[in-house]
């Protein structure tokens, strides 16, 4: 998998006519050199591929470092610089979206021989498409977090604290086998789940509310997302309305995904589904994301993507209506797209769950 990722590399480095690329994003790092540290840098250039790192991780990096040399340094910038000026490199590629202005000017400055290349969004579209290995460790991730969320929802009770049932969801994951949480879970409860950000608080869950519960594992660097909303107690109409006008926004997205789509297609589909019977306005977000090495990488999926659904690509389908004053539903699933359509990576069924 390695070695296909760092043929990649050179390929963008090959299209932007530079001599090597150097990765400080540690997503981009653990994608070439399989390192799962916290620190360092790769380089790749045309023959090698070179893993530099402090004294921390000289040992971690000689069990998990295989496609590349590993060099040590005592200061980051400055065994970056001696690597670049041995290599007598002339033209540099580097992520603009992640390279710091400070760190740059350092490199600039100290290696005033080389021409440093902006390479902006089109690099972030190095991971954008899974390998079959990575597709295996997602759907682990997926379905430990699915599986988890299925055993904690006999602990979502009236009189429960938000934060106490995503303690409790946390406790399951790790006891599936989930490394850790994606991100802070979202457990948003009557009036709080008009907040499509609205993580876990202190209120107490009451009969009567709808849950929204935002949540994902970690499982050997892949991360899992999914959002489930849930009913304590028997919904009323309007909640089973708006719950269903949300799963039709979602359905109709899901049902046309496949490759060659445009992804503003995708969006445009749940957004008009909502729009048509008046919630337009409460629908603020994109539908989707990419999910991988990070819980938010690309693609987007909004009305302003400009990118076309590949096979491998995985990313999310999530519509919501967000009513202040109210709450809210969201409805959350995670696919890759395969050569004829799509496969769910999320389990958890997505009909109305009433605990």
């Amino acid at each position: 998998m390695l070695q296909t990722n760092l043929t990649k590399a050179r390929d963008f480095a090959k299209k932007h006519d530079v001599d090597a690329i150097v990765f400080f994003n540690m997503s981009n790092v653990r994608y070439l050199s399989g390192f799962t540290g916290s620190d360092g840098v790769v380089v790749v250039d045309a023959d090698q591929c070179c893993f530099l790192t402090d004294s921390r991780y000289t040992t971690q990096a000689a069990l998990e470092v295989g496609a590349c040399q590993t060099r040590q340094y005592r200061v980051k910038l400055d065994g970056v610089v001696e690597l670049l000026s041995e290599r007598g490199f002339r033209r540099v590629g580097f992520e603009s979206e992640h390279l710091t202005v400070a760190t740059l000017h350092s490199l600039v400055g100290k290696l005033p021989g080389i021409d440093f290349v902006p390479i902006g969004e089109e690099l972030s579209l190095l991971r954008v498409v899974k390998s079959a290995a990575e597709l295996d460790l997602l759907a682990d991730a997926a379905r430990i977090a699915s599986e988890a969320l299925l055993a904690s929802l006999t602990y979502l009770a009236p009189g429960v604290s938000e934060c106490d049932f995503a303690r409790e969801l946390e406790f399951a994951m790790r006891r599936a086998g989930g490394d850790e949480k994606s991100f802070d879970f979202i457990v948003a409860s009557g009036e709080r789940g008009a907040l499509p950000h609205g993580r876990a608080s202190g209120k107490i869950v009451a009969t009567g509310e709808l849950v929204t519960i935002d949540y994902g594992t970690v499982f050997n660097g892949y991360h899992s997302d999914e959002t489930v909303t849930v009913a304590v107690g028997e919904p009323d109409n309007r909640q089973r309305e708006i719950y269903a006008l949300v799963k039709e926004a979602h359905d109709r997205a899901l049902a046309a995904v496949r490759p060659g789509v445009e992804l503003r297609l995708l969006d445009q589909l749940a957004r008009d589904t909502i729009a048509e019977r008046g919630y337009g306005d409460y629908f603020g977000h994109g539908l989707g994301h990419g999910v991988g090495l990070e819980v938010h990488e690309k693609p987007v999926v909004s009305p302003r993507s400009e990118g076309i659904a590949e096979q491998g690509m995985v990313f999310t389908i999530e519509p919501g209506i967000y009513i202040p004053g109210w709450g809210g539903v969201r409805i959350e699933d995670t696919v890759v797209v395969t050569a004829d359509g799509y496969r769910l990576l999320t389990k958890v069924p997505k009909d109305l769950l009433i605990v």
